[in-house]
């Protein structure tokens, strides 16, 4: 387990219409932590920037990164890098992740494409993380995304991750819900690629809802409730690595804040039995 991790508890995904709710700024409901993409954020100014400042103030925040390409084969931005390194320092910004993919060719694609699973994309993926980390001045967490197909693999998803993280020298931010969808899409035990990785790693986890469109199809959407399966495996990942912050992402079909909040409060009760599990079983 990561004994150095950036946060604590259950978060929530900050949108911009959740900033006046009267919930979220109940200190009885309120979530332990929130996350933004920086990109939605960097240069504003008004009334938003200003709430942001109070926000990042107030609470621990976490960012999650949409642009950085980092398997492109494009040089890295070092304009972008350069202001998401004085976005992170201006608001105390507790850990940077960003996807293990590409989204951009001649251009941004407006999508998360996933990065080949071959020796020779390891080596360009971590090369480009390292040189990330070094800019940042801190280490970043790479998250598993989901994918629909996967041309010229030389190796599994998982043995791609695992020297991605092991070269770089990274973190993980661990997306239990695109383990699910993959598992289903890809045919492979969902139970065995969690327990196959290194909890050390893991910074925090995401949660969310995806689409169902047959059987043997899932659609990562985050436009959906968390389902059983989902929470089955995040229970299974705390009784594996211990109570990570966890984070529910919801992009798409925006319920009420209360429902959202319904489910941070069943994070924190999921969190709860297994805290109370390790204790019996190790105190």
């Amino acid at each position: 387990m990561n004994l150095n991790l950036p946060v604590q508890g259950a978060g929530l995904g900050l949108r911009r219409s959740f900033m006046d709710s009267p919930a979220i700024s109940d200190p009885l409901r309120q979530p332990d932590f929130f996350e933004i993409a920086p990109e939605n954020w960097m240069g504003m100014g008004g009334r938003y920037a200003e709430q942001l400042q109070d926000f990042t103030r107030k609470h621990p925040f976490v960012c999650h990164g949409l642009s950085l390409s980092i398997g492109d084969s494009r040089p890295l931005d070092m304009n972008f890098l350069g202001s998401l390194r004085r976005f992170l320092e201006q608001h105390c910004i507790a850990c940077y992740s960003e996807h293990l993919s590409y989204s951009g060719y001649e251009g941004h694609l407006y999508d998360l494409l996933p990065v080949p699973f071959t020796q020779e994309a390891v080596v360009h993926v971590a090369g480009r993380v390292q040189k990330v980390q070094d800019f940042l001045g801190r280490r970043i967490a790479l998250e598993n995304v989901s994918y629909y197909a996967a041309p010229g693999a030389e190796m599994t998803e998982l043995e791609f991750l695992l020297q991605v993280l092991d070269k770089a020298d990274c973190d993980l931010l661990l997306d239990v819900n695109n383990v699910f969808v993959n598992a289903v899409n890809h045919c492979y035990d969902p139970e065995a690629f969690i327990l196959a990785l290194p909890g050390r790693r893991i910074a925090y986890l995401h949660v969310a809802g995806h689409l169902v469109e047959s059987e043997d199809l899932r659609v990562d959407t985050h436009g959906d409730d968390v389902i059983d399966e989902v929470w089955n495996l995040l229970a299974l990942t705390y009784r594996q690595f211990g109570c990570l912050p966890t984070l529910l992402e919801r992009d798409f079909n925006i319920p009420p804040v209360e429902q959202l909040l319904a489910e941070v409060d069943h994070i924190r009760q999921l969190q709860s039995v297994a805290g109370q599990d390790r204790w019996l079983l190790h105190g």
